[in-house]
């Protein structure tokens, strides 16, 4: 018997499922309760903490590294400060309280209960196994926290080592090509999929001049015309990332095989929508205006 070749594309269009059921979280009106209830109030704090608590009490510097594309001075206003307020241990108990509910919320209690769920998080959980730790910070602490019981939040935490996986290995290929952390964000941004502008300068602290500096760094280059399209080369640069992305983060798709993951990125897309539809993210996130 033969088994089905994966499909160059397909472990980041399972990626992509996945991630946008996770990405629910960093939206939701649960999360800022929960961290709230232990006296973290501001956004951008309970973004980093919960974010980065897997990592334990870290300093600014570590958290600047690991997430890439913030203003260190946005994220040394709140970090470590934050660890004196709450501990990595207390908030990620909190957002586990968070998930659950907002999971509950978004896609019904028929939905987290279901058999597709318990299936989904068997698939995730498997193709997590072939994870790599090597040079991935954020994907190797939350890989050290136990796996939850509850099959929507086994899934949700699967979702969160695969995402990290990847955005681990994506940050080591802009490195790569030499885009920091805010140029990498404007070129995705240019491609119509990425974070608007007044997103980027709500959470991650740059601002109107840092980015104007960033478009001129690409003209240069040659990636950015005047119009603030990608030129023919800075698309080619993108696809160039995102190829180069998958090759570092195909071991877990790979392991899962072609089957498995056609099948999570069924059940995951199915989640997703219904996340989506029930009014997940703000209607103004993506886009280049």
């Amino acid at each position: 018997m033969t088994t089905a070749a994966l499909e160059p594309r397909a472990g980041r269009r399972c990626h992509n499922v996945l991630n946008s059921l996770h990405a629910t979280s960093y939206f939701a009106p649960e999360l800022g309760k929960e961290l709230a209830a232990l006296g973290v109030t501001h956004p951008r704090a309970v973004n980093f903490a919960v974010r980065a608590a897997a990592l334990g009490p870290v300093g600014a510097g570590a958290v600047t590294a690991a997430f890439y594309n913030y203003r260190h001075e946005l994220v040394a206003r709140h970090v470590p400060a934050v660890w004196a307020i709450a501990s990595p241990e207390d908030v990620l108990a909190a957002r586990a309280r968070a998930v659950d509910a907002l999971l509950r919320r978004l896609l019904g209690e028929e939905a987290v209960a279901s058999a597709e769920m318990a299936e989904a998080a068997r698939l995730a959980l498997r193709a997590a196994e072939a994870c790599s730790r090597s040079a991935r910070p954020l994907y190797s602490a939350h890989a050290d926290l136990p796996v939850p019981e509850e099959p929507h939040l086994a899934y949700f935490h699967a979702a969160t080592l695969l995402r990290e996986h990847r955005g681990d290995g994506h940050l080591a290929v802009l490195m790569s090509v030499g885009l920091d952390g805010l140029e990498a964000v404007v070129t995705h941004t240019a491609t119509g999929k990425g974070m608007s502008p007044k997103w980027v300068f709500s959470t991650r602290g740059w601002s109107q001049e840092d980015w104007d500096a960033a478009c001129g760094r690409l003209r240069e280059r040659g990636l950015l015309a005047d119009s603030g399209d990608l030129t023919p080369e800075g698309v080619a640069l993108r696809e160039e990332i995102e190829a180069a992305t998958d090759r570092l983060d195909r071991a877990p798709y790979e392991h899962l095989g072609a089957e498995g993951v056609a099948r999570l990125t069924e059940l995951g897309a199915g989640f997703a929508r219904a996340a989506v539809a029930a009014g997940a993210f703000p209607a103004d996130l993506l886009g280049r205006g």
